[in-house]
Protein backbone atom coordinates (compact mmCIF):
# COMPACT_ATOMS: atom_id res chain seq x y z
CA UNK A 1 0.00 0.00 0.00
CA UNK A 2 1.17 3.33 -0.75
CA UNK A 3 -0.05 6.77 1.63
CA UNK A 4 -0.41 9.51 -0.35
CA UNK A 5 0.18 12.37 1.42
CA UNK A 6 -1.66 15.64 0.35
CA UNK A 7 0.68 18.56 1.57
CA UNK A 8 -1.23 21.51 -0.35
CA UNK A 9 -2.89 23.86 1.40
CA UNK A 10 -1.70 27.62 3.06
CA UNK A 11 -3.54 27.31 6.41
CA UNK A 12 -5.26 30.98 6.34
CA UNK A 13 -6.99 30.18 9.29
CA UNK A 14 -4.00 29.96 11.72
CA UNK A 15 -2.59 32.81 10.77
CA UNK A 16 -0.18 34.49 11.90
CA UNK A 17 1.29 30.78 12.78
CA UNK A 18 0.80 29.21 9.62
CA UNK A 19 1.31 31.49 6.66
CA UNK A 20 1.89 30.02 2.74
CA UNK A 21 5.55 29.55 2.74
CA UNK A 22 5.48 27.90 6.19
CA UNK A 23 2.30 26.43 6.49
CA UNK A 24 0.74 24.84 9.40
CA UNK A 25 1.22 21.28 8.62
CA UNK A 26 5.24 21.90 8.61
CA UNK A 27 4.70 23.94 12.08
CA UNK A 28 6.03 22.29 14.73
CA UNK A 29 3.90 22.83 17.78
CA UNK A 30 3.22 18.96 19.33
CA UNK A 31 5.68 17.93 21.20
CA UNK A 32 8.62 19.03 18.86
CA UNK A 33 7.12 17.34 15.61
CA UNK A 34 4.56 19.00 12.63
CA UNK A 35 1.44 17.42 11.42
CA UNK A 36 3.44 16.33 8.47
CA UNK A 37 5.41 14.51 10.54
CA UNK A 38 3.06 13.09 12.64
CA UNK A 39 1.00 11.82 9.76
CA UNK A 40 4.21 10.21 8.35
CA UNK A 41 5.22 8.49 11.42
CA UNK A 42 1.55 6.79 11.97
CA UNK A 43 1.26 5.52 8.31
CA UNK A 44 4.81 4.53 7.84
CA UNK A 45 4.39 1.21 9.33
CA UNK A 46 1.05 0.50 7.58
CA UNK A 47 2.75 1.23 4.29
CA UNK A 48 5.01 0.08 2.17
CA UNK A 49 5.80 3.35 0.15
CA UNK A 50 5.51 7.76 0.71
CA UNK A 51 4.13 9.34 -2.21
CA UNK A 52 4.12 13.02 -1.34
CA UNK A 53 2.58 16.07 -3.07
CA UNK A 54 3.61 19.19 -2.13
CA UNK A 55 3.94 22.98 -3.77
CA UNK A 56 7.23 23.89 -4.86
CA UNK A 57 8.14 25.90 -1.88
CA UNK A 58 6.97 23.25 0.53
CA UNK A 59 8.84 20.34 -0.60
CA UNK A 60 12.17 21.84 0.64
CA UNK A 61 10.26 21.61 3.96
CA UNK A 62 9.03 17.97 3.97
CA UNK A 63 12.44 16.64 2.55
CA UNK A 64 13.96 18.67 5.73
CA UNK A 65 11.54 16.79 8.27
CA UNK A 66 11.70 13.87 6.56
CA UNK A 67 15.46 13.59 7.12
CA UNK A 68 14.77 14.30 10.99
CA UNK A 69 12.53 11.44 11.19
CA UNK A 70 15.27 9.21 8.78
CA UNK A 71 12.79 8.20 6.65
CA UNK A 72 14.64 8.84 3.17
CA UNK A 73 17.54 6.20 4.13
CA UNK A 74 14.64 3.70 5.46
CA UNK A 75 11.42 3.88 2.74
CA UNK A 76 10.82 4.83 -0.89
CA UNK A 77 9.49 7.86 -1.04
CA UNK A 78 8.05 9.55 -4.19
CA UNK A 79 7.61 13.17 -4.74
CA UNK A 80 4.63 15.02 -6.88
CA UNK A 81 5.57 18.90 -6.96
CA UNK A 82 2.33 21.08 -8.34
CA UNK A 83 3.22 23.97 -9.59
CA UNK A 84 -0.23 25.03 -9.06
CA UNK A 85 -2.94 23.97 -7.17
CA UNK A 86 -6.13 22.67 -8.67
CA UNK A 87 -7.83 20.56 -5.68
CA UNK A 88 -7.70 17.01 -4.46
CA UNK A 89 -9.22 15.34 -7.63
CA UNK A 90 -6.42 16.38 -9.77
CA UNK A 91 -3.30 15.84 -7.38
CA UNK A 92 -4.70 12.12 -6.71
CA UNK A 93 -5.55 11.84 -10.71
CA UNK A 94 -1.49 12.66 -11.60
CA UNK A 95 -0.52 10.78 -8.86
CA UNK A 96 -2.27 7.40 -9.43
CA UNK A 97 -1.10 7.78 -12.92
CA UNK A 98 2.64 7.48 -11.58
CA UNK A 99 1.45 3.69 -9.74
CA UNK A 100 1.03 0.46 -10.91
CA UNK A 101 -2.46 -0.10 -11.38
CA UNK A 102 -3.28 -2.84 -8.99
CA UNK A 103 -1.51 -0.39 -6.25
CA UNK A 104 -3.94 0.36 -2.93
CA UNK A 105 -3.32 3.91 -2.17
CA UNK A 106 -4.14 5.44 1.16
CA UNK A 107 -5.02 8.92 0.74
CA UNK A 108 -4.26 11.50 3.49
CA UNK A 109 -3.60 15.09 4.22
CA UNK A 110 -0.53 16.24 6.33
CA UNK A 111 -2.34 18.17 8.65
CA UNK A 112 -4.78 16.15 10.52
CA UNK A 113 -4.36 14.70 14.51
CA UNK A 114 -5.21 11.15 15.12
CA UNK A 115 -4.99 10.24 18.81
CA UNK A 116 -6.09 6.69 19.05
CA UNK A 117 -3.06 4.44 16.47
CA UNK A 118 -4.22 1.14 17.44
CA UNK A 119 -8.43 1.97 15.76
CA UNK A 120 -6.79 3.91 13.58
CA UNK A 121 -4.77 1.07 12.20
CA UNK A 122 -7.87 -1.18 12.40
CA UNK A 123 -9.73 1.06 10.45
CA UNK A 124 -7.39 1.33 7.65
CA UNK A 125 -7.01 -2.74 7.23
CA UNK A 126 -10.80 -2.50 6.99
CA UNK A 127 -10.60 0.29 3.96
CA UNK A 128 -8.13 -1.74 2.33
CA UNK A 129 -9.86 -5.25 2.03
CA UNK A 130 -12.96 -2.85 1.08
CA UNK A 131 -10.92 -1.54 -1.69
CA UNK A 132 -9.71 -4.85 -3.09
CA UNK A 133 -13.20 -5.65 -4.09
CA UNK A 134 -12.81 -2.25 -6.23
CA UNK A 135 -14.61 -0.02 -4.02
CA UNK A 136 -14.05 3.66 -3.42
CA UNK A 137 -13.69 3.79 -0.05
CA UNK A 138 -13.78 7.20 2.56
CA UNK A 139 -13.24 7.63 6.38
CA UNK A 140 -16.10 8.91 8.10
CA UNK A 141 -15.77 10.64 11.88
CA UNK A 142 -18.97 10.63 14.25
CA UNK A 143 -19.59 14.19 14.75
CA UNK A 144 -19.42 15.52 18.59
CA UNK A 145 -21.15 18.84 17.71
CA UNK A 146 -22.94 20.30 14.66
CA UNK A 147 -19.62 22.16 12.89
CA UNK A 148 -20.42 23.95 10.24
CA UNK A 149 -16.71 23.84 8.83
CA UNK A 150 -16.72 20.55 7.68
CA UNK A 151 -18.68 18.39 4.93
CA UNK A 152 -21.13 15.55 5.91
CA UNK A 153 -21.39 11.87 4.85
CA UNK A 154 -24.80 10.40 5.04
CA UNK A 155 -24.81 7.05 5.44
CA UNK A 156 -26.02 3.44 6.43
CA UNK A 157 -23.73 1.25 7.91
CA UNK A 158 -20.48 1.17 5.28
CA UNK A 159 -23.37 2.01 2.76
CA UNK A 160 -22.89 5.99 1.56
CA UNK A 161 -25.94 7.35 0.58
CA UNK A 162 -24.89 10.99 -0.15
CA UNK A 163 -22.27 13.46 0.86
CA UNK A 164 -23.10 16.95 1.62
CA UNK A 165 -21.19 20.27 1.09
CA UNK A 166 -20.82 22.50 4.23
CA UNK A 167 -23.62 22.85 6.14
CA UNK A 168 -25.46 25.97 7.94
CA UNK A 169 -25.48 25.90 11.62
CA UNK A 170 -29.22 24.72 11.92
CA UNK A 171 -28.75 21.87 9.27
CA UNK A 172 -25.83 20.93 10.78
CA UNK A 173 -27.83 20.20 14.12
CA UNK A 174 -30.31 18.41 12.29
CA UNK A 175 -27.44 16.10 11.10
CA UNK A 176 -26.12 15.79 14.17
CA UNK A 177 -29.32 15.04 16.06
CA UNK A 178 -30.89 12.22 12.80
CA UNK A 179 -27.24 10.19 13.30
CA UNK A 180 -27.21 9.07 10.09
CA UNK A 181 -24.09 11.61 9.30
CA UNK A 182 -20.20 11.59 9.62
CA UNK A 183 -17.94 14.64 9.11
CA UNK A 184 -16.36 13.45 6.00
CA UNK A 185 -12.42 13.81 7.16
CA UNK A 186 -10.93 14.09 3.60
CA UNK A 187 -8.77 10.56 3.73
CA UNK A 188 -9.96 8.07 1.22
CA UNK A 189 -8.49 4.54 0.15
CA UNK A 190 -8.64 2.98 -3.03
CA UNK A 191 -7.28 0.82 -6.04
CA UNK A 192 -5.09 3.12 -8.53
CA UNK A 193 -7.06 1.75 -11.44
CA UNK A 194 -10.11 2.39 -9.74
CA UNK A 195 -10.28 5.61 -8.29
CA UNK A 196 -9.04 5.94 -12.67
CA UNK A 197 -11.37 4.22 -13.80
CA UNK A 198 -14.27 6.07 -11.80
CA UNK A 199 -12.71 9.89 -12.87
CA UNK A 200 -12.70 8.51 -16.70
CA UNK A 201 -16.37 8.31 -16.04
CA UNK A 202 -17.42 10.68 -14.08
CA UNK A 203 -14.83 13.76 -14.65
CA UNK A 204 -13.50 12.81 -18.33
CA UNK A 205 -12.42 16.23 -18.54
CA UNK A 206 -9.97 16.01 -15.03
CA UNK A 207 -8.49 12.77 -16.39
CA UNK A 208 -7.53 13.59 -19.74
CA UNK A 209 -6.56 16.77 -18.88
CA UNK A 210 -4.55 15.39 -16.43
CA UNK A 211 -3.11 12.27 -18.52
CA UNK A 212 -1.77 14.80 -20.92
CA UNK A 213 -0.36 16.95 -17.98
CA UNK A 214 1.18 13.74 -16.75
CA UNK A 215 2.69 12.93 -20.35
CA UNK A 216 4.31 16.09 -20.47
CA UNK A 217 5.55 16.05 -17.15
CA UNK A 218 9.35 17.13 -16.18
CA UNK A 219 11.52 14.43 -14.41
CA UNK A 220 13.44 16.12 -11.66
CA UNK A 221 15.22 13.20 -10.29
CA UNK A 222 15.07 9.80 -9.21
CA UNK A 223 11.32 9.54 -7.93
CA UNK A 224 10.13 12.88 -8.04
CA UNK A 225 8.46 14.58 -10.84
CA UNK A 226 6.76 17.89 -12.01
CA UNK A 227 3.69 19.19 -13.82
CA UNK A 228 4.51 22.12 -16.50
CA UNK A 229 2.57 25.16 -14.94
CA UNK A 230 0.57 26.01 -18.43
CA UNK A 231 -0.31 22.04 -18.19
CA UNK A 232 -1.61 22.43 -14.59
CA UNK A 233 -3.39 25.42 -15.20
CA UNK A 234 -5.31 23.50 -17.93
CA UNK A 235 -6.68 20.79 -15.36
CA UNK A 236 -10.15 21.97 -13.98
CA UNK A 237 -9.81 22.84 -10.07
CA UNK A 238 -12.52 20.41 -8.42
CA UNK A 239 -12.05 18.30 -5.23
CA UNK A 240 -12.24 14.31 -5.30
CA UNK A 241 -15.28 14.48 -3.59
CA UNK A 242 -17.56 16.44 -6.16
CA UNK A 243 -15.61 15.63 -9.29
CA UNK A 244 -15.72 11.52 -8.55
CA UNK A 245 -17.35 10.10 -4.86
CA UNK A 246 -20.63 12.25 -5.38
CA UNK A 247 -21.13 10.35 -8.74
CA UNK A 248 -20.53 6.85 -8.02
CA UNK A 249 -22.72 4.25 -6.63
CA UNK A 250 -19.35 1.81 -5.37
CA UNK A 251 -18.52 4.05 -2.33
CA UNK A 252 -18.24 2.82 1.06
CA UNK A 253 -17.24 4.30 4.51
CA UNK A 254 -15.51 3.34 7.22
CA UNK A 255 -16.26 5.20 10.47
CA UNK A 256 -13.01 6.80 12.08
CA UNK A 257 -13.11 6.15 15.85
CA UNK A 258 -9.64 7.24 16.46
CA UNK A 259 -9.36 10.56 17.89
CA UNK A 260 -9.50 12.55 14.52
CA UNK A 261 -9.15 16.18 14.34
CA UNK A 262 -7.68 18.28 11.00
CA UNK A 263 -6.84 21.44 13.33
CA UNK A 264 -8.26 24.03 11.03
CA UNK A 265 -8.59 26.35 13.57
CA UNK A 266 -7.63 28.03 16.93
CA UNK A 267 -10.32 26.05 18.64
CA UNK A 268 -9.54 22.94 17.25
CA UNK A 269 -5.98 23.32 18.52
CA UNK A 270 -7.60 24.53 21.70
CA UNK A 271 -9.05 21.47 21.98
CA UNK A 272 -6.21 19.56 21.25
CA UNK A 273 -3.98 21.52 23.89
CA UNK A 274 -3.06 20.34 27.69
CA UNK A 275 -4.81 22.99 29.81
CA UNK A 276 -4.14 24.42 33.68
CA UNK A 277 -7.06 24.44 36.42
CA UNK A 278 -8.88 27.30 34.73
CA UNK A 279 -8.64 25.88 31.35
CA UNK A 280 -6.17 28.01 29.97
CA UNK A 281 -3.75 26.50 27.03
CA UNK A 282 -0.45 27.28 26.34
CA UNK A 283 1.78 26.28 23.57
CA UNK A 284 5.14 27.85 22.92
CA UNK A 285 6.96 28.25 19.68
CA UNK A 286 10.13 28.98 21.36
CA UNK A 287 10.80 26.42 23.55
CA UNK A 288 13.59 27.74 24.85
CA UNK A 289 13.40 31.17 25.20
CA UNK A 290 9.38 31.70 25.50
CA UNK A 291 8.13 33.10 28.58
CA UNK A 292 5.79 31.72 30.73
CA UNK A 293 2.25 33.77 30.56
CA UNK A 294 1.08 36.02 33.49
CA UNK A 295 -2.63 35.43 33.56
CA UNK A 296 -4.75 37.03 36.14
CA UNK A 297 -8.35 36.24 36.61
CA UNK A 298 -8.38 35.03 33.09
CA UNK A 299 -9.66 31.44 31.58
CA UNK A 300 -10.30 29.50 28.57
CA UNK A 301 -7.74 31.21 27.15
CA UNK A 302 -5.57 29.75 23.85
CA UNK A 303 -1.80 31.50 24.40
CA UNK A 304 0.65 30.81 21.92
CA UNK A 305 3.63 32.30 23.17
CA UNK A 306 6.91 32.92 21.42
CA UNK A 307 9.62 35.52 22.44
CA UNK A 308 8.17 37.87 24.29
CA UNK A 309 6.31 38.27 27.43
CA UNK A 310 2.48 37.94 27.56
CA UNK A 311 0.02 39.46 30.60
CA UNK A 312 -3.81 38.81 30.02
CA UNK A 313 -5.68 40.45 33.32
CA UNK A 314 -9.75 39.43 33.59
CA UNK A 315 -10.35 37.93 29.73
CA UNK A 316 -11.63 34.76 28.94
CA UNK A 317 -12.26 32.92 25.54
CA UNK A 318 -9.17 34.57 23.89
CA UNK A 319 -6.55 33.52 21.46
CA UNK A 320 -3.55 35.34 21.20
CA UNK A 321 -0.87 34.35 19.15
CA UNK A 322 2.32 36.29 19.39
CA UNK A 323 5.21 35.69 16.54
CA UNK A 324 8.32 37.63 15.52
CA UNK A 325 6.27 39.79 13.28
CA UNK A 326 2.05 39.55 13.90
CA UNK A 327 0.02 39.33 17.45
CA UNK A 328 -3.17 38.00 16.92
CA UNK A 329 -5.59 38.83 19.71
CA UNK A 330 -9.21 37.12 18.65
CA UNK A 331 -12.35 35.97 20.88
CA UNK A 332 -12.36 32.15 20.30
CA UNK A 333 -15.77 32.19 18.50
CA UNK A 334 -14.76 34.34 16.32
CA UNK A 335 -11.28 32.64 15.26
CA UNK A 336 -12.90 31.49 12.09
CA UNK A 337 -12.67 34.84 10.52
CA UNK A 338 -8.63 35.09 10.97
CA UNK A 339 -9.30 34.12 7.45
CA UNK A 340 -10.70 37.98 6.44
CA UNK A 341 -7.44 39.03 8.18
CA UNK A 342 -5.13 37.12 5.26
CA UNK A 343 -7.28 38.69 2.27
CA UNK A 344 -7.07 41.85 3.68
CA UNK A 345 -3.50 41.84 3.90
CA UNK A 346 -3.19 40.12 0.58
CA UNK A 347 -5.63 43.29 -0.96
CA UNK A 348 -2.44 45.50 1.19
CA UNK A 349 0.40 43.62 -0.54
CA UNK A 350 1.75 42.78 2.49
CA UNK A 351 4.38 39.99 3.14
CA UNK A 352 3.06 38.80 6.35
CA UNK A 353 -0.01 36.96 4.39
CA UNK A 354 2.78 34.03 2.52
CA UNK A 355 6.07 34.84 4.77
CA UNK A 356 7.12 34.31 8.56
CA UNK A 357 10.42 36.78 9.42
CA UNK A 358 11.85 33.54 9.27
CA UNK A 359 11.67 32.06 5.65
CA UNK A 360 12.72 28.27 5.25
CA UNK A 361 14.89 28.23 1.58
CA UNK A 362 16.01 25.03 -0.32
CA UNK A 363 19.80 26.01 0.62
CA UNK A 364 18.92 26.91 4.05
CA UNK A 365 17.06 29.82 5.45
CA UNK A 366 17.04 33.26 6.40
CA UNK A 367 15.63 35.62 8.50
CA UNK A 368 14.93 39.35 8.88
CA UNK A 369 16.45 41.30 11.30
CA UNK A 370 15.29 44.72 10.38
CA UNK A 371 13.95 46.59 7.37
CA UNK A 372 12.32 50.06 6.73
CA UNK A 373 12.03 52.27 3.77
CA UNK A 374 14.42 51.78 1.20
CA UNK A 375 16.76 49.36 3.66
CA UNK A 376 16.30 45.42 4.92
CA UNK A 377 18.74 43.32 7.00
CA UNK A 378 18.90 40.06 6.82
CA UNK A 379 20.91 37.03 8.53
CA UNK A 380 21.39 34.20 5.72
CA UNK A 381 22.43 30.44 6.89
CA UNK A 382 23.69 28.44 4.11
CA UNK A 383 24.00 24.56 4.83
CA UNK A 384 26.87 23.09 3.89
CA UNK A 385 27.58 22.13 0.58
CA UNK A 386 24.57 24.17 -0.90
CA UNK A 387 24.71 27.22 -2.93
CA UNK A 388 22.12 29.92 -4.02
CA UNK A 389 21.04 30.47 -7.25
CA UNK A 390 22.82 33.05 -9.85
CA UNK A 391 20.83 35.86 -9.94
CA UNK A 392 20.87 39.53 -10.32
CA UNK A 393 18.89 42.54 -8.40
CA UNK A 394 17.37 45.67 -10.24
CA UNK A 395 16.58 47.46 -7.90
CA UNK A 396 18.72 46.90 -4.54
CA UNK A 397 22.89 46.94 -3.51
CA UNK A 398 23.55 43.96 -1.14
CA UNK A 399 26.35 44.31 1.85
CA UNK A 400 27.63 40.52 2.59
CA UNK A 401 29.44 40.05 5.63
CA UNK A 402 30.47 36.76 7.04
CA UNK A 403 29.16 35.57 10.78
CA UNK A 404 30.86 32.30 10.38
CA UNK A 405 31.65 29.53 8.20
CA UNK A 406 33.23 30.24 4.68
CA UNK A 407 31.73 31.89 1.71
CA UNK A 408 32.40 31.19 -1.61
CA UNK A 409 30.78 34.55 -3.57
CA UNK A 410 30.71 34.61 -7.47
CA UNK A 411 30.52 38.32 -8.79
CA UNK A 412 30.18 38.87 -12.37
CA UNK A 413 33.16 37.20 -13.84
CA UNK A 414 35.37 36.71 -10.14
CA UNK A 415 35.67 34.16 -7.91
CA UNK A 416 36.34 34.76 -4.33
CA UNK A 417 36.53 33.13 -0.75
CA UNK A 418 35.84 35.31 2.31
CA UNK A 419 35.92 34.12 6.02
CA UNK A 420 34.63 35.29 9.42
CA UNK A 421 34.62 39.23 9.33
CA UNK A 422 35.37 39.48 5.81
CA UNK A 423 32.60 41.52 3.50
CA UNK A 424 32.21 42.11 -0.21
CA UNK A 425 29.80 44.44 -1.61
CA UNK A 426 27.42 43.76 -4.95
CA UNK A 427 26.17 46.93 -6.85
CA UNK A 428 22.91 47.18 -8.23
CA UNK A 429 22.53 44.74 -11.44
CA UNK A 430 25.42 42.82 -10.60
CA UNK A 431 25.14 38.48 -11.30
CA UNK A 432 26.26 36.93 -8.28
CA UNK A 433 25.79 34.06 -6.41
CA UNK A 434 26.63 32.92 -2.58
CA UNK A 435 28.07 29.55 -1.90
CA UNK A 436 29.03 27.21 1.07
CA UNK A 437 32.14 24.89 0.66
CA UNK A 438 32.49 23.92 4.06
CA UNK A 439 31.37 21.11 6.34
CA UNK A 440 29.69 23.83 8.58
CA UNK A 441 26.85 26.24 7.88
CA UNK A 442 27.55 29.36 6.70
CA UNK A 443 26.04 32.60 8.58
CA UNK A 444 26.22 35.76 6.85
CA UNK A 445 24.45 38.98 7.54
CA UNK A 446 23.24 40.78 4.41
CA UNK A 447 22.30 45.27 4.19
CA UNK A 448 20.14 45.48 1.22
CA UNK A 449 19.68 49.57 -0.03
CA UNK A 450 17.89 50.19 -2.42
CA UNK A 451 14.45 51.71 -3.81
CA UNK A 452 12.95 48.37 -3.55
CA UNK A 453 13.81 45.70 -1.25
CA UNK A 454 11.24 43.10 -2.10
CA UNK A 455 11.98 39.58 -2.22
CA UNK A 456 10.28 39.58 -5.76
CA UNK A 457 13.14 41.62 -7.27
CA UNK A 458 15.00 38.71 -8.03
CA UNK A 459 16.36 37.24 -11.46
CA UNK A 460 17.96 33.44 -11.38
CA UNK A 461 20.25 32.62 -14.46
CA UNK A 462 21.02 29.48 -13.00
CA UNK A 463 19.48 27.37 -10.28
CA UNK A 464 20.59 23.79 -8.66
CA UNK A 465 16.76 23.65 -7.71
CA UNK A 466 15.27 24.31 -10.95
CA UNK A 467 12.94 27.07 -9.07
CA UNK A 468 12.90 29.53 -12.77
CA UNK A 469 11.20 26.53 -14.27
Amino acid sequence: MINLILCGGSGTRLWPLSRKHLPKQFVKIFDGESLFQKTVKRNMHLCDELFIISGENQYFLAVDQLEELDILKNKKVRFFLESEGRNTAPAIALSCFDMDPQETVLVCPSDHIVSDPDVYEQAVARAAELAEDENLVTFGISPSYPETGYGYIQAKGEDVRAFKEKPDAATAQKYLKSGDYLWNSGMFCFKSSTILKAMAKHAKDIFEASENAYNNRSIIGENQFKIKKKDMQSIPAESIDYAVMERTDNVKVVYGEFGWNDVGSFKSLFDLSERDIVNNAVLNLQTEKALEPVVINARNNLIINNKRQIAIIGEDNLVVVDTDDALLIANKSESQKVKEIVNQLKERGSELAEIHKTVIRPWGSYAILEEGPQYKIKKITVKAGKRLSLQKHFHRNEHWVVVSGTAKVTLDDEVFLLRQNESTFIKMGAEHRLENPGNIELVIIESQVGEYTGEDDIVRIEDDFKRNE
